[in-house]
């Protein structure tokens, strides 16, 4: 009996347990998605409707579609959206480029001073970002790149971490492989493509995933390189959108184009999520 009890007691314990960590799980998440929830909120409510709120709603009883019409009617939206997506696949096409041929390198190649020089290129690491963007805008600025795709694409191409995180995945895969397809006589460049990058694709596919984000929400940069609307991406085009499209006021407006700015990164998350999470872990594990 008593026995039974105890095991009764520890199933209700565990009950308690589980139900207390659900709550909380709840909670945090409802913190972590009212704003999206607001955001989309306010993007559908009309002009007259928001600013005629002394209290804030959680709900509206007249939503409207008219906000994202202005978006793109009252501010080259479109054109920023072209912008970005010019600016992201061209970035990290080239940066896929440089980061798996120089993570191939440090992985599998030998020669003299190797250690040494990825040691000094994982120093690179402690410099702080704003001297890189210090250099790289002095170094832009004097090769005439200000306002153009090249001046905003270049500084970009290449990432340490990524290098580091493809380097040690490279690292994982048996060296007896590439020692039996040196014996086949498979060059470095056939082994690379037909064995290395096939066995790690999530790894590679989470570096692809996340250059896309960070060039999406790339904003530093570009709000120093350009002042030329011609050529403004949708993180720096959201202040000109604030200040010379709805006006400081035009609230519902502004939401609206950053829900349109928003939802293609929120969906490349959702479908890819697992992969990045893949691909971090298989990276950062040995063995």
């Amino acid at each position: 009996m008593d026995l039974k009890r105890i095991e009764h007691n520890s199933r209700i314990k565990s009950r308690v347990l589980k139900a207390v960590l659900y709550i909380l799980l709840s909670i945090w998440a409802l913190m972590v998605l009212f704003p999206f929830y607001w955001m989309i909120l306010t993007s559908v409510k009309s002009y007259g409707a928001y600013n005629s709120e002394y209290i804030p709603q959680l709900y509206t009883l007249h939503p409207t579609l008219q906000n994202y019409i202005d978006a793109f009617t009252a501010v080259p939206l479109a054109q920023y959206l072209l912008n970005t997506l010019i600016f992201t696949v061209i970035t990290t096409a080239i940066m896929l480029f440089v980061t798996v041929l120089a993570a191939f390198g440090f992985a599998r190649l030998n020669f003299r001073g190797k250690d040494l020089v990825f040691t000094l290129f994982l120093a690179l690491m402690m410099i702080p970002t704003e001297l890189v963007i210090i250099t790289n805008f002095v170094t832009i600025t004097e090769m005439d790149l200000r306002n153009s795709f090249a001046g905003l694409i270049l500084p970009s191409v290449t990432s340490v971490f990524y290098i580091y995180l493809l380097r040690e995945n490279f690292a994982q895969v048996p060296d007896n492989l590439y020692y039996a397809a040196k014996v086949d006589g498979t060059s470095d460049l056939k082994y690379l493509l037909r064995v290395l990058i096939p066995i790690c694709r999530p790894t590679i596919v989470t570096i692809t995933i996340l250059k896309v984000i960070e060039c999406w929400n790339s904003y530093v940069w570009p709000r120093l390189i350009t002042d030329d609307e011609a050529y403004f991406l949708v993180s720096n085009g959201i202040q000109s959108i604030r200040e010379n499209g709805f006006g400081r006021e035009n609230i519902p407006a502004m939401m609206a184009a950053v829900v349109v700015i928003s939802v293609p990164l929120i969906v490349l998350f959702l479908i890819f999520h697992k992969k990045i999470m893949e691909g971090v872990s298989r990276g950062g594990t040995k063995g």
